[in-house]
């Protein structure tokens, strides 16, 4: 077998006892392949991509990376502390050492990412802008593009696809196609994923293993799905041999004499068999079904809307409109990356800006696609207890089970947790909750393309007002949508 880039051999790594991600990993990743590394939510995907890059250390066994191998890291969110930086700084930090043609390298970047920049009078302007100034879209592009920047030997993308609209993600596939090193992404969209990557590392939640296999997304859940059936068929087989032999050794035992040793011989066979008995691969768990009650006694008219910003050339424009959202009626806000709509957004959920009227009493809950409503200190029980109006442990611990929130995520503070779980957290949070109007900021991102179903039907039965953002179409799809307001042509 010739020898990988990247070599795991009998790798253990947990954070606590209680906590365990792999369990005696070995897999190789050789030159110029492109990996998809699947697998559930908080199953330790991000980890994996940590004890590559080193942020992590394995408790048993070994990682060899080929000398002088470059990787970069393609992180899901920016960091509170490098929101205040400015975009050139926030570039130049992705470098040991200081890099003295960063400005058209940043030019070169931001074009693969499809985020725009201004004309070239005004890119030095642009570059001393702060991080934290950009949408959640264009944030996206800037943690996309300070992987790229690097031309690194191992590019590893934790969705980086999440917040891009389907121009960007176009833009981006077109680039890995391209791209003649080693890639490894994590990723929940099928469809990116079968257009450039040839083989998959599955790691298990359940078993703590890395599964290694040829072929794109779509053959991989083929692969492991006849998988499944044919380890199902050969324990129903083991199955009933075994249930004929006990049957056998209770007649055979009441007989005495040499038909006990027969008995004797039989039951051997039997433990034999149960140990032969294969275990098979559990398949991911989806969430439950589940509702989201609107509030009691909600008015009819929720929301009165009669202007809002936008941006237009870099810079605010103040957009006259009157538009009413009624009870029971959806709208999604559409528009580019960066034109303001997660800002209309904040602005809504605090109930307090200029031109925007909610009708007093209205409860709202608001779903950001940084999780940044989420108190990161909190414990998921003591979250899910304050999203109540009465405390009730039983109703409480049912929810979060709904949402595959065990006994020992609840005892978890937030912080803990993976992106994938901290979005369940707050869907049984808006659950609990019972708003009357619901905001929510790309609520895809980060979630197993399993549970996307499940949650999308909720919505579409959602009795209250809401308001959505994504950029999903075959998530928006499945939603009654009522009305659209699209921020790039504003009603007249």
């Amino acid at each position: 077998m010739p020898q990988g880039l990247i070599m795991f051999k009998d790798v253990s790594f947990e954070y606590d006892a209680m906590r365990p991600i792999l369990k005696e990993v070995s897999f190789s990743v050789r030159r110029g392949a492109k990996f998809a590394l699947m697998g559930q939510n908080g199953a330790g995907k991000s980890t994996l991509f940590g004890l590559i890059t080193g942020k992590h250390k394995p408790d048993l066994g070994t990682i060899t990376i080929d000398p002088r191998t470059t990787v970069a890291l393609s992180r899901q969110v920016i960091p509170r502390e490098e929101l205040e930086l400015t975009v050139r700084d926030f570039f130049q930090k992705c470098f040991k050492e200081k890099v003295y043609d960063i400005d058209p390298r940043i030019d070169e970047v931001l074009e693969v990412v499809n985020l725009a920049l201004p004309k070239e009078d005004e890119r030095a302007a642009f570059k001393d802008r702060i991080v934290k100034s950009f949408s959640g879209g264009q944030q996206a592009r800037l943690l996309l593009a300070s992987a790229l920047i690097q031309n690194a030997d191992v590019l590893l993308l934790d969705e980086p696809t999440n917040n891009l609209d389907v121009e960007g993600i176009v833009h981006l596939t077109n680039f890995l196609r391209e791209y003649r090193k080693t890639v490894l992404v994590i990723s929940h969209d099928a469809e990116f994923l079968n257009a450039f990557t040839t083989g998959v590392l599955y790691l298990d939640v359940h078993t703590h293993v890395i599964e290694q296999y040829d072929g794109n997304y779509n053959d991989v859940l083929k692969d492991i799905s006849a998988r499944v059936e044919r380890e199902n068929r050969a324990n129903a087989l083991l199955a009933k041999g075994i249930q004929e032999d006990k049957d056998k050794i209770n007649y055979f035992a009441q007989k005495g004499g040499n038909m006990r040793l027969l008995a004797k011989k039989l039951r051997d066979r039997v433990e034999e068999a149960e140990e032969e008995k294969i275990v098979v691969r559990k398949e991911d768990r989806t969430i439950r079904s589940f509702t989201i009650e609107a509030q009691k006694d909600l008015p009819s008219e929720v929301l009165k809307l009669t202007s809002y910003k936008v941006i237009k050339n870099h810079a605010p424009k103040e957009v006259a409109c009157d538009m009413t959202l009624r009870r029971g009626r959806h709208l999604q806000l559409v528009g580019p990356n960066g034109i303001g709509k997660t800002t209309l957004l904040e602005s809504l959920a605090s109930g307090h800006a200029k031109g925007e009227q909610i009708t007093e009493g209205v409860k709202i809950g608001y779903y950001r696609q940084d999780f940044s409503t989420l108190d990161f200190e909190q414990t998921v029980y003591d979250c899910l207890l304050d999203a109540m109006e009465e405390p009730h442990d039983e109703k409480l611990r049912a929810c979060a089970a709904g949402f595959l929130i065990d006994k020992e995520l609840l005892k978890s503070k937030i912080g803990t947790l993976s992106e994938g779980q901290k979005g369940l957290v707050a869907f049984a949070q808006l659950t609990l909750m019972k708003p009357g109007l619901l905001i929510l900021d790309e609520p895809t991102n980060h979630i197993n393309f399993r549970h996307i179903p499940i949650i999308a039907e909720a919505l579409h039965n959602y009795e209250g007002a809401m308001i959505i953002v994504s950029h999903v179409p075959e998530f928006i799809e499945q939603i009654r949508i009522d009305e659209i307001l699209d921020l790039a042509k504003p009603k007249k």
